[in-house]
Order: C-alpha cells, then sequence, then structure tokens
C-alpha cells in the first residue's frame, strides 16, 4: 500500500471517529434534558384547593362541617348583597348549646375570611356608639350598612328581606356584630376568626 492511501485511510478513520463522538455527545444531551425536572409554578397557598377541608365558599343547607372536633348540620343560609358586594351566613344545628344560635360567615374582602359566630345576650346595647367594651374586650365599628338578603333551608326568616347591620372588631381576630332584620330588634353575636383549614366540610346531598 502507497504511502498516500494510507494518509487517506488514517483521514477517513479520523473523520469517523469525530461523527461518532459528536453523535454520542448529542444523545447524551438529549438524554439530559429529557430528565430535567420541570420548574415550579407560583401558586397561591391561600387558594381554594389547597383548603385541608374543602371551600368555606360552597356551603350550603345540607351540608355537615366540623369545627374544633364538634360537627355541626347546616340548616340554612343567608346568602347576603350589598351592592357589589356579596357574603354568606349559615345558621347551624347547635344542639351542643340549646336556645342559642350559631353561624358561620363566608365572605372575600378581598381575601377569603371565615368567622364563627355565637349569639350573645345584649340587653338594651345597641350598635350607636363606635366603641363597645365586652368582657374587658374594646370593639371598635368597622361597618354600619343595609343588605338584601336570600333565604335557602331554614333561617327563621323569609325567602326574601333586608337586614340593618353593624360590625366591630378588636384584636386577635374578634368580632361582634349587630343585625336588625325587618325593623325588628337588634341580635347580637361575638365572633372569632376560624383559621384556614380548622372548617372540615362534608357535603349533603343535592
Amino acid at each position: 500500500m502507497g504511502e498516500t492511501a494510507i494518509v487517506v485511510l488514517l483521514a477517513l478513520i479520523l473523520v469517523a471517529l469525530v461523527a461518532l463522538i459528536v453523535v454520542l455527545v448529542r444523545r447524551r444531551s438529549g438524554a439530559g434534558a429529557g430528565t430535567a425536572e420541570p420548574e415550579a409554578v407560583p401558586r397561591d397557598p391561600f387558594a381554594a384547593e389547597d383548603e385541608a377541608g374543602g371551600d368555606p365558599r360552597t356551603i350550603k343547607a345540607g351540608d355537615m362541617i366540623e369545627y374544633l372536633g364538634v360537627r355541626y348540620f347546616v340548616r340554612g343560609s343567608l346568602r347576603m348583597r350589598e351592592g357589589g358586594y356579596t357574603w354568606a351566613e349559615h345558621l347551624l344545628d347547635a344542639d351542643q348549646i340549646e336556645g342559642v344560635k350559631v353561624w358561620v360567615s363566608v365572605e372575600e374582602d378581598p381575601d377569603l375570611e371565615v368567622v364563627w359566630w355565637t349569639e350573645t345576650e345584649m340587653g338594651d346595647m345597641s350598635p350607636s356608639k363606635k366603641t363597645i367594651t365586652l368582657d374587658g374586650v374594646e370593639y371598635r365599628r368597622e361597618e354600619h350598612g343595609t343588605a338584601d338578603y336570600d333565604s335557602e333551608g331554614t333561617t327563621g326568616l323569609g325567602v326574601k328581606g333586608r337586614v340593618e347591620y353593624a360590625d366591630y372588631t378588636a384584636p386577635k381576630g374578634r368580632y361582634l356584630s349587630f343585625e336588625q332584620y325587618g325593623g325588628g330588634q337588634w341580635e347580637a353575636g361575638l365572633g372569632e376568626r376560624v383559621p384556614t383549614g380548622a372548617l372540615t366540610i362534608y357535603p349533603g346531598g343535592g
């Protein structure tokens, strides 16, 4: 074999080796790209799908809810609206506290806020003052207005009507609320904010 032929053969072998190396490098690069983990998408930690016990915005008459280890049936709901703003109040079966109404309210202002309410006797007291002190806690008036409502299930009220309300707040997620339906007497309730995920909802039929 001549010297020229040997040089040509070596050149062909070198070209083949380079081509093989390029193919192997490309395959490894492709495999690495295929196994890369997808980039995490930012999510709202308070989104409805992250509610451990369900979405409070879906509560309706016939559901059962659990709070602080006690289960209650939802007897009825009031769907409130004032202008373009809406919220809901749900009457619960409170056999554990005979003669006392227990409610849970759900609203977005703009974040989701769930409050547990227990009826309280206020005597002749009305929401005429900017501050009210009860059991050593000072509550400050935050809102006062009138809303229309639709009643579902059992609430003790008509199918439709109007309610005047006055809401007071205190530190550490405490509330005092007055409501007057159809020009009747003021009713009062003490409220406490329900922590996210503390309410478990068991949907009823319908």
